[in-house]
């Protein structure tokens, strides 16, 4: 299916490169040299993806995502970057991107990446799971991303309604760390499992009484995690 692909990337010559495959893979690609450029093309709406560079002049990658995330919008975005350490890779998910792919980077990989992120988007949008969870005293929007908690009303971010939908789908049953980032993320969008560990954390301050000692989202040595109702 033909997406709207905006490039946010100001290597003249990468960019140019990658809008002519993406025109060839039957995408229809947007080219912005900066990221306030870039912004005023998701302004205008229709943007299925973006590819987004983390080293730009003025606003940086990161300070872009987190400007689309703070606005609600949950268009996926992949990191582009010649950082290739851990933390900026836990730092760019972390910051709502839903992969990243290190600098120089073979073709037939991005490309894949990129089929991965439409897959992810299907199989959530088409796996039937109930649409509101109750976690405890807890009441979860898995459309609206809202929570209603007994302390208040919270949103969630996107990649964590996804890891309690994967778990809401075996519920009771565990899930291994691995999956977990396969299905949400995609296996090689993190180096280590410690990305899946902290949108843990996140997810039981909210949801949990005592996030010290969890009684809905549980941990199983040696398997993962699973979720009690």
């Amino acid at each position: 299916m033909r997406k709207r692909i905006l490039i946010v990337e100001d290597d003249e010559h990468l960019a140019d490169g990658l809008q002519i495959n993406l025109k060839l893979e039957g995408h229809e690609p947007i080219l912005a040299r900066s990221a306030e450029e870039g912004l005023r093309y998701w302004e205008r709406g229709g943007i299925d993806l973006i590819l987004l560079d983390v080293m730009l002049p003025r606003m940086d990658g990161f300070e872009l995502c987190r400007r689309l995330r703070g606005a609600g919008d949950r268009v996926p975005v992949l990191f582009l970057t010649a950082r290739d350490r851990d933390e900026d890779r836990i730092r760019g998910l972390e910051e709502g991107g839903d992969d990243y792919l290190t600098k120089p980077f073979n073709l037939g990989e991005l490309l894949a990446r990129i089929k991965g992120i439409f897959r992810r988007q299907e199989w959530y949008r088409e796996t039937p799971t109930p649409t509101v969870l109750e976690i405890g005293g807890s009441r979860v929007d898995l459309e609206t991303f809202e929570v209603d908690t007994p302390r208040g009303r919270f949103t969630l971010k996107e990649k964590e309604v996804m890891i309690l939908r994967l778990l809401a789908e075996r519920q009771g049953q565990p899930v291994d760390r691995f999956t977990i980032l396969d299905r949400v993320w995609g296996y090689d969008a993190s180096p280590t499992t410690r990305t899946v560990d902290n949108f843990i954390v996140r997810l039981r301050k909210i949801l949990e009484p005592d996030p010290a000692d969890p009684r809905h989202i549980l941990t199983v040595r040696g398997s993962g995690y699973r979720l009690a109702l």
